[in-house]
């Protein structure tokens, strides 16, 4: 059962070859590259979600970049009129300018850091689940002036996640909004990001 309770989908040929989705794969064997496109555009038109989450272009780590390269090559093969919310992450290097913070709850922190743990390989090398907690606070510091009114009033947030939001739309990105989003643990990202509420899909 996974921890945070949701299933995975990873087929051939994300399934054996992971770790050579990168800038490299991408320029030096351009038929395996492709054969990985080909997998996520079907998976996206299977699906069709609101929503992609994957990591923002400068993330630092090689493999975090390839997935960001792929994901952007897959939208460019989908039909023009497949919509969707690009929503960038960060883990291993900051956005330069984030636009959407969202609050996370003492509950949701012990979840994520209760599904990082178990990546037991990556936290054995390097324990970062243990110091995750401290890096949620910091970016309600920095979310504040980065995503709210610089010289403003910092939210009442203890732990916030940053991100990207951009539109795919008419095959090509878009601004997602003007300004940036800040995301109480309370409220419904659905609404306030305008998604469709009647299928419930992410």
């Amino acid at each position: 059962m996974p921890v945070l309770g949701w299933g995975l989908t990873l087929k051939e040929p994300l399934r054996t070859a992971w770790k050579k989705f990168n800038s490299r794969t991408q320029a030096d064997d351009s038929e395996h590259w492709f054969d990985a496109v080909k997998t996520i555009a079907a998976i996206l038109a299977r699906h069709e979600p609101r929503a992609i989450f994957f990591p923002h272009r400068l993330d630092w780590n090689r493999m975090h970049i390839g997935t960001h390269l792929l994901i952007m090559d897959a939208l460019k093969t989908m039909p023009s009129g497949f919509q969707n919310t690009l929503t960038a992450t960060e883990f291993w290097g900051q956005m330069p300018s984030p636009n959407l913070m969202v609050e996370s709850s003492v509950d949701d922190v012990a979840d994520l850091l209760a599904a990082l743990s178990n990546h037991a390989g990556e936290v054995r090398r390097n324990p970062y689940h243990l110091r995750m907690p401290a890096w949620l606070p910091d970016n309600v510091r920095s979310g504040a002036e980065l995503v709210g009114d610089q010289g403003g009033s910092a939210p009442d947030f203890k732990f916030a996640t940053l991100y990207g939001l951009r539109r795919w739309k008419n095959g090509r990105v878009e601004k997602s909004s003007s300004g940036g989003i800040q995301i109480g643990r309370v409220e419904d990202p659905a609404v306030i990001l305008g998604w469709p509420a009647d299928d419930g899909q992410l």
